[in-house]
């Protein structure tokens, strides 16, 4: 694609990465380039046309300023993941803009997505481009995490109807460190059907050492685990892996 560039020669990216810390504390780079995003779909792409919304966020993550969205190279493995899944429910960790959800509805379509994000800016953000995509009655926002001492998971319960063997799907793009206990606690609320894949962004940029070695130490036993090698959002030097996760059960 030859808007691909080097990350690292943009300001964007660099603003990005010396604010690392607001981005994982309040989940925004703190430029307002979330909102500007929303605001370049509503006035560049097709209303109701969910491909024209995310090449247009991708237009805009190359153009404008960079995104921390899975991106349009890691977002075809996760594509590729969804449709072997086939879930019915989709569940995601880690809304920001509303892009890896809109790439989940995409590849299936006929899935409920519910995403779970930490900060109440971005669910607007994510809220107001799945409306300009036409999905709203597809795609629900819960503001929360899963380790904020049950609220999360109890409205997961009783308010999106999260139950037993219900995740087809999870895909992992928030916190790196919170990869693996929120994962565990999914599976201890035993949400995960057996065939489930999990997803999980950055395992190598910038990386969460201790979920893949979780999933390094059980594969075959509870997981059968894919790495697929690839790069860092919106660029071609920097490497990343996107690990791809079946649920076996037990």
């Amino acid at each position: 694609m030859s808007r691909r560039r080097a990350p690292f020669l943009r300001w964007s990216f660099w603003r990005m990465t010396m604010t690392q810390h607001r981005l994982t504390t309040t989940g925004q780079i703190g430029d307002g380039r979330e909102a500007a995003a929303a605001d370049y779909v509503e006035r560049h792409a097709r209303p109701g046309d969910i491909d024209d919304v995310l090449d247009t966020i991708d237009e805009y993550a190359y153009r404008k300023s960079f995104l921390v969205n899975i991106g349009d190279e890691k977002g075809l493995l996760l594509d590729a993941a969804v449709r072997r899944a086939d879930p019915e429910l989709a569940l995601e960790l880690g809304t920001y803009c509303g892009y890896g959800a809109l790439r989940i509805a995409r590849a299936a379509p006929a899935a409920r997505v519910i995403s779970v994000e930490l900060a109440e800016a971005n669910a607007q953000v994510a809220r107001r481009i799945w409306a300009h995509a036409g999905v709203s009655d597809r795609i629900s926002c819960v503001v929360g995490t899963i380790d904020d001492g049950g609220r999360t998971l109890e409205a997961l319960n009783r308010e999106h109807k999260v139950s037993a063997a219900a995740l087809g799907l999870v895909f992992l793009d928030h916190n790196k460190e919170r990869y693996l206990p929120d994962l565990r606690t999914i599976m201890d609320q035993g949400w995960l059907r057996p065939g489930a894949v999990v997803v999980a962004d950055n395992v190598r940029l910038p990386g969460s050492p201790r979920y893949r070695a979780y999933m390094r130490e059980q594969q075959g036993i509870t997981w059968r685990t894919t790495e697929h090698k690839t790069h860092g959002e919106y660029g071609i030097e920097l490497p990343d892996l996107v690990l791809e996760s079946v649920y076996l059960g037990g």
